[in-house]
């Protein structure tokens, strides 16, 4: 057992800071419905599809954990998986209200949420409803942002997996929930966001979460610098393409919730929203192992796992706004999008372990960019049509939220990685490294039989020696 320092004792003491406090938070009543405008089928809805959102989590763990090196796998799968407990505890005492409270701005134009608003969710249970959401009670539509909430920095762990101190990675989930998510949710998602009020459409979260999220991961890439095997050029295989398998199925499963419950009512436009991503997710996959063949590669198992991911990412800030049989199109070139970066990105010394930045970061983009392109009113009346319809106002707008929040993410989240590493080691020892996270930070290990060709061509089990 290790010599514990101060710097070991500071989050046990954060938490119990923050757990005295919520005792003086007075408790309230369940949402009452006076007014009698709550409908039980929405609230049904909404209620599960924050259950499948929140699924999307520990799906994310096992796409990530079987993508990484078997000395690293449980390492990678908690790294994602403790976002649930950090941002949710987060979300509940300060996030929801900087996301979504009153609104603090310069000339009605909003940049942040009172944080005083909704303090330990203050009032969330018997509040008057959101505004776009008057079908639902407030906690119920706070509770599903805070999935959103969970998931962003998880999507981070892929870019700087194999190398980052999990107290250090910690620290910048709560960091980044503050600094970065918050702001961009209250900009695009809150009525008098600045986002919002120039008419910058995103359905469920083209820039809140994938853009947001992929330029944190570029950022921190940058930060973090090269793993010993990249610089090495050694190839490691993937740990367990099951994992693959199974984690990108979560995510797909999981996603209906995420865009078709952005319609926050059991509504046409939640089925519009459901078909939309189910088809992009299909038509990516496709393109993504078909464009390998084209390029000489075999299709392969991982690449539809990841090329379906880039069409749920692309297809997100479009999936209330567009038709289905032009869903097909985004997932198309998405994929390709997002399969050239990855390429052009493994011949530089960029080292995004799991090209969070070309999958999530790209195809965010490629996604703002053809809602402004694709969107239509026939689709959503409450828009108006993007450029293949002959509406410029909307492709315009959309260009310039995505640069905005490009650049706020990758500045922002810069300084976050960079304070932390004054604050406390980033990055493992060089020895920590070679004998992998999951023995050096947890004192776990992933050792299931492997499998080996025997001399007469047959397969043999194998046991890992310890």
């Amino acid at each position: 057992m290790k010599k514990t320092s101060f710097q070991d004792y500071v989050p046990f003491l954060l938490l119990g800071i923050v757990a005295i406090i919520a005792l003086f938070i007075p408790g309230e009543l369940p949402f009452a419905d006076p007014k009698g405008q709550y409908n039980t089928g929405d609230i049904a809805w909404i209620l599960v599809a924050s259950c499948l959102v929140f699924l999307m989590t520990p799906g994310l763990s096992f796409f990530y954990g079987g993508m990484v090196n078997r000395k690293n796998v449980i390492s990678t799968l908690v790294q994602s998986f403790i976002a649930a407990g950090v941002v949710s505890i987060v979300w509940v005492a300060v996030g929801f209200s900087l996301a979504f409270g009153k609104s603090i701005g310069v000339n009605g134009y909003g940049l942040i949420g009172d944080p005083s608003t909704f303090l330990f969710f203050r009032g969330v249970p018997s509040s008057e409803p959101w505004s776009l959401a008057t079908s639902i009670p407030l906690l119920v539509f706070a509770l599903f942002q805070m999935k959103f909430a969970v998931i962003t920095p998880a999507l981070v762990v892929g870019a700087v997996a194999e190398r980052i101190r999990f107290t250090s990675y910690v620290l910048f989930m709560v960091l980044f929930s503050l600094l970065v998510y918050a702001p961009i949710a209250h900009w695009t998602w809150h009525p008098d966001g600045f986002l919002f009020k120039l008419g910058v459409l995103d359905f469920a979260g083209g820039t809140v979460v994938h853009i947001s999220a992929g330029c944190a991961a570029l950022a921190g890439v940058l930060v973090l610098k090269r793993r010993k095997d990249h610089i090495e050029k050694k190839e490691l295989q993937p740990a367990n393409i099951p994992f693959v398998l199974l984690g990108t199925g979560l995510l797909w499963f999981g996603w209906f919730g995420f865009n078709a419950g952005s319609a926050l009512a059991a509504n046409g436009l939640a089925a519009s929203a459901f078909a939309t991503t189910n088809t992009a997710a299909a038509a990516a996959g496709l393109s993504w192992i078909f464009f390998d063949v084209i390029r000489g590669r075999k299709p392969s198992a991982l690449g539809f796992c990841i090329g379906a991911v880039v069409g749920l990412v692309a297809i997100t800030p479009a999936a209330g706004y567009v038709g289905i049989p032009q869903s097909i199109m985004i997932g198309f070139v998405a994929a390709i999008v997002s399969n050239l970066v990855a390429h052009y990105k493994s011949k530089t010394a960029i080292d995004d372990t799991l090209d969070v930045f070309p999958c999530h970061g790209i195809g965010g983009m490629v996604g703002m960019v053809l809602t402004g392109i694709f969107a239509s009113k026939n689709v959503n009346g409450a828009i108006s049509d993007g450029l293949f319809y002959g509406g410029f106002e909307l492709f315009k707008n959309q260009v310039i939220g995505l640069v905005i929040v490009v650049v706020y993410s990758f500045v922002v989240s810069y300084g976050i990685f960079k304070l932390i590493n004054m604050i406390h080691p980033l990055r493992v020892s060089d020895q920590e490294e070679e004998l992998g996270l999951d023995a050096t930070q947890h004192n776990e290990q992933y050792h299931p039989a492997m499998m080996s060709v025997s001399d007469n061509g047959a397969l043999k089990e194998e046991q890992m020696v310890h």
